[in-house]
């Protein structure tokens, strides 16, 4: 397999004007074939899951309660790229390759001598990156037998990415949503309702972790560590079920790469020999290592030399502000200890908070490649993200989900530095998913600080 374009794609592409491109469409054919595994890559190990009660590394036989064989195998793979099922390729047409734009309107307000590129994953059914991994998690439980999922999520796009993928393999999903975005934001609950799952407020009383947690928090709005709890819980308890993560594990960081593998070679359609800088939103760290992995690859290898930014909220910074170390991904302490950046897994987040991005941890690989000082981390407010995203939408007309205004407002940083030295750079961001579903949020930063602002 070819990861970055052949020198033939690449001398076609150089000799096509870029002046005036607006957005770079690969053909169907230019899906990846593989996904790209950074793990062998890494110039350090990344530190083994353990059990949680041992305190050994886990084998397989401990996460086949909750995983199918191929997923496992993934978690742990050597291999440096992993073939992509035909099926799930097949399904991968219904919006892949997915379109990177040059944000010309947004250049010309910001009057900045950089390129911006984004790439934008709101072009797929449910409106978000989530489907690459969610097609490719029904799959392979299907292809085991598998009839029903569990899974949580927190705004519901993952949610509502797992139960249309179910759909399309004939299975159902059972969905634990954050009690406060279950208020909050009820059409991502009505989309995974019309795929034909069912969807429940956590923490809940369906479980037994669930009915602790609301005893020993009352008045709790809800965090994804909870909600966690509850989803495997469920499944660990149900023969014919098994568990999906959104985010956070290898094979979940792995299903993301088509992401950046499109990347290398939409950017060589605009004539750009690399990205000087990306930037990628960070809340379980699926998308930003979909979009930089690939990229971090051509790094690793001396082909380039590109900044990778991963930019969290102020109000869950677990890169920022959290401690390296073993920690659960959940609240129960029901999940493999995981070596990450964690705020720890009691920490649950201002239920005000509208823009996402809200687990109490960084995925394990992130967490590594940031330690290893591979990629940077920074935080952002919600008012500078929710400004970015209003600032982006008047500009180049999509509104960006809140989750991907925190990418936004990373790159005008960047774009708005190079104004003022005159420095022309390459700024690639990852417009993770649309925000037409999450206008509420957009409304109260607006009635905030004015329909002007």
């Amino acid at each position: 397999m070819t990861a970055t374009p052949s020198t033939e794609m690449r001398t076609e592409m150089s000799t096509e004007t870029t002046d005036g491109l607006r957005k770079a469409v690969l053909p169907e054919s230019e899906i990846p074939t593989h996904w790209y595994n950074l793990l062998p890559d890494l110039p350090e190990p990344l530190p083994p899951h353990l059990h949680p009660g041992t305190k050994e590394p886990v084998g397989p036989d401990d996460l086949a309660p909750l995983f199918p064989m191929g997923l496992i195998a993934q978690e742990v793979s050597p291999e440096r790229f992993i073939e992509i099922p035909e099926p799930v390729r097949d399904i991968y047409k219904l919006w892949r390759p997915s379109p990177l734009y040059r944000a010309r309107g947004l250049e010309q307000a910001l009057g900045t001598p950089a390129r911006i590129y984004y790439k934008y994953e709101g072009v797929s059914p449910v409106g978000s990156h989530k489907p690459n991994t969610a097609v490719a998690q029904a799959y392979y439980n299907h292809v085991d037998g598998v009839s029903k999922i569990t899974t949580e999520t927190g705004a519901g796009q993952w949610g509502s990415a797992l139960s249309m993928a179910c759909a399309l393999f004939g299975m159902t999903c059972e969905v634990w949503q954050v009690a406060a975005s279950y208020e909050s934001k009820p059409y991502r609950r009505m989309m995974i309702e019309t795929y034909g799952s069912t969807i429940h407020s956590s923490p809940s009383e369906l479980t037994e972790s669930g009915r602790q947690m609301r005893k020993d928090f009352p008045d709790t709005t809800g965090s994804l560590g909870m909600a966690v709890s509850e989803a495997v819980e469920a499944a660990a308890t149900d023969p014919d079920a098994r568990y999906a993560l959104g985010s956070v594990l290898n094979h979940v960081m792995l299903h993301q790469t088509v992401i950046g593998e499109e990347v290398l070679k939409q950017l060589a359609m605009f004539g750009e020999t690399q990205a000087d800088v990306v930037y990628g939103c960070a809340g379980g760290g699926s998308n930003l290592a979909g979009l930089s992995f690939p990229l971090l690859r051509e790094n690793l290898a001396g082909r380039t030399s590109t900044r990778l930014v991963a930019v969290e909220p102020a109000a869950c910074p677990s890169m920022t502000q959290g401690r390296y170390e073993y920690d659960h991904g959940d609240v129960a302490g029901l999940t493999p200890l995981m070596k990450m950046y964690t705020l720890g897994r009691d920490f649950v987040p201002d239920p005000i908070h509208a823009g996402g991005l809200r687990y109490h941890a960084m995925s394990p690989m992130v967490s590594h490649v940031v330690h290893l000082g591979l990629m940077e981390a920074m935080a952002v407010d919600q008012d500078e993200a929710f400004a970015a995203g209003v600032l982006f939408a008047r500009t180049e007309g999509l509104i960006p989900a809140p989750e991907s205004t925190h990418a936004v407002a990373g790159a005008l940083r960047e774009a708005r530095a190079c104004a003022e030295s005159g420095e022309s750079k390459s700024i690639v961001l990852g417009l993770s998913g649309t925000g037409v579903l999450d206008l509420p949020a957009y409304q109260d930063y607006l009635s905030e600080k004015g329909t002007d602002a």
